[in-house]
C-alpha cells in the first residue's frame, strides 16, 4: 500500500512525520508557486503571517517598491509533505496586506467569487484534467522525448511509449496515491511524449491548490529521473497541445447535493435548468476567459482546428456548446450532471481561471441566461456560411485578440478587481508586444534569402 503522505496539520504531526521546514507559498500571476521557508520550528509565527515579501519583485504582484509587504498566511488544511522530499511541507497561502487580505492575491481574488456563490447556496466542485509533456534536453540545447521509440503518427493512448516513461511516472502516480487525490488513470496521448493524469475532483479552492502543486510535483520528480514536466501548451508545431479542461458543477451547500443533475431534461443531457443557465454565463463571457484560461502566446497555438499529424487537434475554436462532443467549447459529458470547459490549458493560473469561470457562471444564473440547443454535429465540418447563419462566433486567434475582449468585459474587473485586472493586462500586452518584435526562425528560414 502507498504511505500516505498527508498528516494532520500541526506542528506536532508534521514533527512525527520527520518534516524539518515549511514552505508558506503563494502564485505569482502565472500560477508559479513563491515561498519562504522556515524550520518547523518556527510553525506557530508562520502560521500568523510572519513570512513577508515584496510584490514588486514578482510578476503581476502590483506593487510599487515602496509599498508594504505581502505577507502570506498559510492554510493548515492545504498542507502537503513533499513526496519526493519528505522532510519539507508545503502550505498554500493567502496574502495580507496591512491587515487586510490583499486584493489583488490570485487565491483572495478565487475566495471572493466563492464567497459570491455560498450567499447563494452554492459551492463549486472542481475537476481539472492534467495534460502535459515530459521531455529530456538534448547536447545542442533543444529537446527531446524520453522514449526512443520511433515516432508513430498516432501515439495516442500507445502502450509502449506510455511504458517507456514508467520510470518517472510510477513515483508521480504514488506520489498522487499517498496524497490521496484518487488517481484513476493515466494515458500517452496524442504529442509525442505527453501524458494525462487523470484524478478525483474537488471544492474549487482545493483543486486549484492541488493542481499549482501537482504542476511542480510532476516537473520535480521528472527531474530526479533526467527530464522534465513542461506545461507550454504546445511545445511541438505538429502535435496536439496540452489542454487543462475544467470539469465543473456547483453542489448545495446543505445537502451537498450536485444541481447540476437531472433525470428529466428534455435536450438529453442529464443537465439541470441550473446547469444551462451557468453555462450560457460561459458563453457569453467566453472570449474573455480565453484571455485567463489560455494566458500564453503559445496557448493560442493549440486553439487550432488542424495542425496535428494524427489529424483534428482535439482542442475547442468555436464560441458554442454541445452534449458528449468534443468540438464543442464547452461540452456536456455522456453522463451530464456537470460542464466541460476545454479551452482551458495547462499553463493557466487555476485560481483566477476558476474565479473567473464561475462569475461567469453565477451571471448566468442570476439572469436566467439559455445557451439554446446543444451542438451534436462535428463542428469542425461546418464552413463559415454554416457558423455565420447559426451565430457561432470563433474563439479568440491570438493572446492579442484575447485581451481585447477581456479589456472590453467589465466582468473581468469586477472580478479582479482594479489592481490586478491592472496588471494583468500591462502584463500580458507586453507578453504580446515582445513576441511581436521577436525575429524567428521561421521567418529568417523563409525570409532571409527570400531575393
Amino acid at each position: 500500500m502507498t504511505q500516505k503522505t498527508h498528516y494532520p496539520q500541526t506542528k506536532d504531526g508534521l514533527e512525527a512525520a520527520g518534516v524539518k521546514y515549511l514552505a508558506a507559498s503563494f502564485v505569482d500571476m502565472h500560477g508559479v508557486s513563491k515561498a519562504k521557508m522556515v524550520p518547523i520550528h518556527h510553525y506557530d509565527r508562520m502560521m500568523e503571517g510572519s513570512e513577508l515579501f515584496t510584490g514588486a519583485a514578482l510578476d503581476g504582484v502590483p506593487q510599487e517598491v515602496s509599498d508594504e509587504e505581502v505577507a502570506a498566511v498559510p492554510d493548515p488544511a492545504s498542507a502537503k509533505i513533499l513526496p519526493w522530499d519528505p522532510e519539507v511541507a508545503w502550505f498554500a497561502s493567502d496574502l495580507r496586506c496591512e491587515g487586510k487580505p490583499f486584493e489583488a492575491g490570485s487565491r483572495n481574488i478565487l475566495k471572493r467569487v466563492l464567497s459570491q456563490a455560498e450567499h447563494r447556496g452554492y459551492g463549486l466542485n472542481l475537476g481539472m484534467e492534467a495534460e502535459f509533456f515530459v521531455l529530456e534536453d538534448t547536447p545542442d540545447g533543444g529537446y527531446t522525448p524520453v522514449s526512443k521509440r520511433h515516432n508513430l503518427e498516432k501515439p495516442a493512448y500507445d502502450l509502449a511509449r506510455l511504458l517507456d516513461n514508467k520510470a518517472w511516472f510510477g513515483p508521480l502516480a504514488e506520489a498522487m496515491d499517498g496524497l490521496d487525490w484518487g488517481l484513476y488513470s493515466f494515458d500517452h496521448e496524442d504529442g509525442i511524449g505527453q501524458v494525462e493524469f487523470d484524478f478525483k475532483f474537488f471544492p474549487a479552492l482545493q483543486m486549484a491548490d492541488n493542481y499549482v502543486f501537482f504542476r511542480m510535483m510532476a516537473n520535480e520528480i521528472a527531474r530526479q529521473h533526467g527530464a522534465f514536466a513542461t506545461f507550454m501548451p504546445k511545445p511541438f508545431g505538429d502535435r496536439a497541445g496540452s489542454g487543462a479542461h475544467y470539469n465543473m458543477s456547483l453542489y448545495d451547500l446543505e445537502s451537498g447535493g450536485n444541481l447540476f443533475a437531472a433525470d428529466d431534461d428534455p435536450r438529453g443531457n442529464h443537465l439541470s435548468t441550473l446547469g444551462y443557465q451557468f453555462t450560457a454565463g460561459i458563453l457569453k463571457h467566453l472570449p474573455a476567459i480565453c484571455a485567463v484560461v489560455a494566458p500564453f502566446v503559445n496557448s493560442y497555438k493549440r486553439l487550432v482546428k488542424q495542425g496535428s499529424m494524427s489529424g483534428f487537434t482535439w482542442a475547442p475554436i468555436f464560441c458554442c456548446y454541445g452534449n458528449n462532443n468534443r468540438t464543442n467549447t464547452v461540452r456536456i459529458p455522456l453522463e451530464g450532471k456537470r460542464v466541460e470547459l476545454r479551452a482551458a490549458d495547462s499553463a493557466c493560473n487555476p485560481y483566477l481561471g476558476a474565479a473567473l469561470v464561475l462569475a461567469a457562471g453565477l451571471e448566468g444564473i442570476e439572469q436566467e441566461l439559455d445557451p439554446g440547443e446543444p451542438h451534436t454535429e462535428n463542428m469542425y465540418l461546418k464552413t463559415q456560411e454554416d457558423l455565420e447563419n447559426a451565430g457561432i462566433e470563433m474563439l479568440p486567434k491570438t493572446l492579442n485578440h484575447a485581451l481585447d475582449a477581456f479589456e472590453a468585459d467589465p466582468l473581468t474587473k469586477t472580478v479582479f478587481g482594479e489592481a490586478m485586472h491592472g496588471s494583468w493586462l500591462d502584463f500580458k500586452r507586453q507578453e504580446w508586444l515582445a513576441y511581436m518584435n521577436h525575429v524567428s526562425d521561421w521567418e529568417k528560414d523563409r525570409y532571409l534569402k527570400f531575393f
